[in-house]
């Protein structure tokens, strides 16, 4: 072999060292990067808005991988999770999905409906009432005339309560001037078609709606003539 050959050999063979060490070097960074962000585990991430009480489905949602330690606990990382439930809230797209945006779908029994109406979170039973609950509800009517007492009236006794929504500011109507914006909350019931009317009548046409929280097992049947009061009848 003569000295060409052989310092051809030689830098054949410096080239193949710093090919390994650059190849070394590249598994160090790799190593270095994985220690710092962990595995990667499966997540879902929202397509696109979805709208409170909506029943929720797989094509709602796109899969993705992200580390595991960059995860929140209660992170949704199986769409077996969403069966059966509804949004509680708006659903914003990009999102990733949670185990506290959803929440079981209500059991509506046979004839039942869901309503859901503002309730004044002043008249209502503040921070005492959740899903499941049962209420009366109460509304407050004007006389037709000037000379008819105002009325108390009982419109639905034993309202199944399937959700509470979040504290919502509401501004006074136009022909309301002077009204300071009042905190109401939204309920959602489960009632009957007669009984949805008679809510959503008070909703719509009383000047206030009350709420009052049953006891559980106490018995919530009210009497006809007990459902209306007027303070000058009252002995």
């Amino acid at each position: 072999m003569n000295s060409r050959q052989r310092r051809g050999v030689i830098l054949l063979l410096l080239s193949v060292l710093c090919a390994l060490g650059a190849f070394a070097g590249v598994l160090s960074v790799i190593d270095d990067v994985q220690s710092k962000v962990g595995p990667e585990v499966t997540a879902y991430e929202v397509r696109a808005d979805v709208a409170p009480y909506t029943t929720l489905s797989a094509g709602q949602f796109k899969k993705i991988e992200m580390p595991e330690r960059w995860l929140s606990e209660n992170a949704v990382t199986d769409l077996a999770a969403i069966r059966g439930k509804i949004a509680v809230t708006t659903l914003k797209k990009g999102s990733l999905l949670q185990n506290d945006m959803i929440v079981d779908q209500p059991a509506l029994q046979p004839g039942q409906q869901e309503v859901a109406i503002m309730i004044d979170a002043a008249t209502g039973v503040a921070g005492k009432i959740t899903p499941g609950s049962s209420v009366n509800v109460y509304a407050t009517f004007e006389g037709a005339k000037e000379s008819d007492p105002d009325q108390s009236k009982i419109i639905v006794t034993n309202a199944r309560v399937l959700d509470v929504g979040e504290l919502t500011a509401l501004e006074p109507d136009a022909g309301e001037r002077g009204r300071e914006p009042t905190d109401a909350v939204p309920i959602t019931f489960a009632l009957s078609t007669l009984d949805a009317q008679r809510i959503t009548y008070a909703e719509s046409f009383a000047k206030r709606v009350r709420l009052a929280l049953v006891a559980p097992g106490t018995d919530t049947a009210v009497p006809e003539q007990d459902r209306t009061y007027e303070l000058a009848t009252d002995k």
